[in-house]
């Protein structure tokens, strides 16, 4: 999971991305529908190409159906770089390889390639301490996080249907910064296809075997009032993101039943219906009980723990992937435009819920995903220009 501190030089891209295409390594990245439409295209269909540039980066709630692999790469920047004309940079020649135009492709048809990049607080408070995203992730319980995988100035988000993209992708980019960057950490997580779920609807499984991104803000004005930032203006357009990744018990969760795994989550295994009733689209009744007085979704199972309504926040964007590695693992992503979103959240789960008692979190950081840009505002250019 973690990568050597020095950056790559031209021969070495060549090499690892030319080894990579021929290993035939995987990674993985489902982002959770933005708003209903059509289900996922078969392995057979062509992936439509996705716009570099608007108002919104790409990656969040595009495309729409949603790739399934993920690289996430996390750097610091040099301490005298300006990220001003790095981000930019970098911006470039994002534009040229979702277009297909850059050779450092290796060939490789980009197909529905998105790149997200994001700037870490530090960062962020070099452009004004009052801004969104300026504010560290707190500590919480249940972590074993060594120093380099916490926190971070730089995120690159890279997804795509093809597997051999985002490697091949984030070497180009880590090329194109040269030593201005020091990678921290990395992970390639995937997940599985979607299911329907109503509504028009459709979420991934978890690595627990649970339909995962059931809640989230779905339509435009959710997502306008609990998703993207509508200002200061130097941020209006972009959002913040949380990543955490975990290792998993599988084990020890395997051994309970399947009911005792349902009372962990409060939704059935199999469809993903609440154990209140209802459809897996409907909202848990917290309220109802059996006739001899117990709740029917339990006092620490995660849908009542995690519940924004409970917990007094907005709507998350939450996407959960599967990670490779020594031990089974979970790389989680939640976008929101306010930080106290997740850490309310975190904080009500961290009291009792019953999830996290299979789960060790190993790195963490939070991130402003920058608004979009195209040829005439250059990424960042709204923050750092």
């Amino acid at each position: 999971m973690h990568r050597a501190d020095h950056r790559p030089s031209r021969r070495t891209f060549l090499d690892v991305t030319g080894a990579l295409v021929a290993a035939g390594l995987t990674a993985g990245c489902t982002p959770d529908p933005a708003r209903p439409g059509p289900h996922a295209p078969s392995a057979a269909a062509t992936p439509v190409p996705v716009a570099a540039t608007g108002r919104h980066q790409a990656g969040v709630t595009l495309p729409q159906p949603a790739q399934r692999n993920l690289l996430a790469v996390v750097a610091d920047l040099g301490a005298a770089v300006a990220p001003g004309p790095l981000l930019a940079e970098l911006g470039q020649a994002i534009r040229t390889l979702v277009a297909g135009a850059d050779p450092r492709l290796l060939g490789l048809p980009p197909g529905d390639l998105t790149v997200t990049v994001g700037v870490g607080p530090r960062l962020v408070r070099t452009a004004g301490a009052p801004l969104p995203g300026a504010v560290d992730l707190p500590r919480f319980s249940r972590e074993r996080i060594a120093p380099r995988a916490r926190g971070g100035d730089l995120l690159i988000q890279i997804c795509a249907s093809d597997a051999l993209l985002p490697p091949v992708v984030a070497a180009a980019l880590l090329d194109q910064a040269g030593d201005r960057i020091r990678e921290r950490w990395r992970q390639s997580a995937h997940r599985g296809a979607n299911v329907p779920v109503g509504n028009g609807l459709s979420a991934p499984r978890n690595p627990l075997g649970f339909i995962d991104g059931i809640v989230g803000p779905h339509t435009t004005a959710e997502q306008r009032r609990d998703l993207w930032l509508a200002g200061p203006p130097a941020v209006a357009g972009g959002t913040l993101a949380v990543l955490r990744r975990m290792e998993l018990d599988l084990p020890r969760f395997a051994a309970l039943s399947v009911a005792e795994q349902e009372a962990v989550f409060g939704r059935h295994r199999a469809s993903g219906v609440p154990l209140s009733g209802g459809t897996v689209a409907s909202g848990p009744e917290l309220g109802a009980k059996t006739p001899d007085g117990r709740y029917l979704v339990p006092v620490d199972a995660h849908v009542r723990r995690a519940n924004p309504a409970v917990v007094g926040v907005g709507l998350m964007l939450r996407r959960s992937y599967s990670t490779d590695g020594p031990a089974p693992g979970l790389l989680f992503i939640g976008f929101q435009n306010d930080l106290r979103t997740f850490t309310a959240t975190l904080t009500h789960m961290d009291a009792s819920d019953a999830l996290l008692r299979f789960t060790t979190t190993t790195a963490s950081a939070t991130f402003l995903i920058l608004p979009g840009f195209d040829r005439q505002h250059p990424l960042g250019s709204t923050l750092f220009g």
